[in-house]
């Protein structure tokens, strides 16, 4: 399902990759990290003689840089299991999948506003005056995006852009690391938290009937290309070549927050059975798959948004409360 719906889902529900810390503004920063860089090192979690090691994930990166951590893969050499990035999934069976390609047209049909109305209908004149100089420059001649939803819009949007500013979603690093851990045998274990659609045609064709309170999400991103693409690249290349304590001192407009509340918080979502309070079922997934890995293991490792692991109140903050000692990296 991932034309539309699970798009947003990636958007929206997959916890940010970001981090917002203390009050502090990025200089401009015009060219990205080349070549083979580390990546940040790594966050240490000890119970009982048995280690989590934890690794921070971050989109955008610089699309030029080829990453290779010698720490990393030396780890995952000597662990037994890898925990993958949390998040939310929609189970629909193999039987119920079969009923999501044969509904793709209408669920195509569910990135579009309602009743056929245009951007420019849905959204306020001046953030829509915003919108075109930003269309012009990254979108020019996708007039069909005039037609999206403001959140498919926005995400559309902001992918483009980052793109032609150097910067990629920053898959290849966790595709290196599944590679490594294949290698070496681990046990590959997703802590997604997953809902069970039980009629997952009538999903889709909720989806596309009902209003998204999005607007806030779009104005965002728009906010955040307007203002923070110099930090973007700060940000990359913090990342990129590990400078943690840089990491931390960086803020900027964050709109993933708003994004991942226009699905979380619609009526559609809410009246999912499993969705409700979906935020604190995918944490404490992650908590008890965490739980478990460590007591199996003597060494796990697990990828985590660097946001969920430098935060307060985050992740790490969490297996801190439940008695895990924490080292940073």
């Amino acid at each position: 399902m991932k034309p539309a719906i699970a798009a947003a889902l990636s958007l929206s529900i997959l916890t940010s990759h970001a981090w917002a810390q203390e009050d502090a503004i990025a200089a401009p920063e015009q060219v990205l990290v080349v070549g083979q860089r580390p990546g940040p090192g790594l966050w240490k979690a000890t119970r009982d003689d048995h280690v989590l090691w934890v690794f921070g994930t971050y989109a955008p990166l610089p699309a030029h840089m080829q990453w290779r951590s010698q720490q990393v893969e030396a780890i995952l050499a000597q662990s037994q299991e890898l925990l993958g990035v949390p998040g939310m999934s929609m189970n629909v069976g193999w039987k119920d999948s079969l009923n999501i390609i044969t509904a793709l047209p209408s669920l195509i049909g569910a990135r579009k506003n309602v009743n056929g109305e245009t951007l420019q209908q849905v959204v306020p004149p001046e953030v829509y005056g915003r919108w075109l100089p930003l269309k012009a420059k990254y979108l020019a001649g996708e007039d069909d995006v005039e037609s999206l939803r403001p959140l498919f819009a926005a995400d559309r949007l902001f992918t483009v852009a980052t793109s032609k500013s150097g910067l990629t979603g920053g898959g290849q690093i966790t595709d290196r690391i599944y590679a490594v851990a294949k290698e070496h045998k681990l046990k590959l274990t997703s802590t997604g938290y997953s809902v069970a659609l039980d009629n997952p045609r009538g999903a889709l064709k909720d989806f596309k009937k009902s209003a998204i309170d999005d607007l806030d999400c779009f104005t965002k991103t728009i906010d955040r290309l307007e203002t923070d693409l110099d930090g973007m690249r700060v940000r990359a290349n913090a990342w990129a070549i590990g400078d943690v304590d840089k990491m931390r001192a960086l803020t900027y407009p964050d709109q993933v927050e708003a994004c991942r509340a226009a699905i979380t918080g619609s009526a559609w979502m809410k009246n999912m059975k499993g969705a409700e309070d979906i935020e604190a079922r995918v944490r404490a997934n992650w908590l008890a798959a965490v739980d478990k890995a460590v007591t199996a293991n003597r060494s796990t490792f697990a990828l985590l948004p660097v946001a969920s692991a430098m935060n307060a109140g985050g992740y790490l903050d969490a297996l801190r409360d439940k008695g895990y000692l924490i080292e940073q990296p």
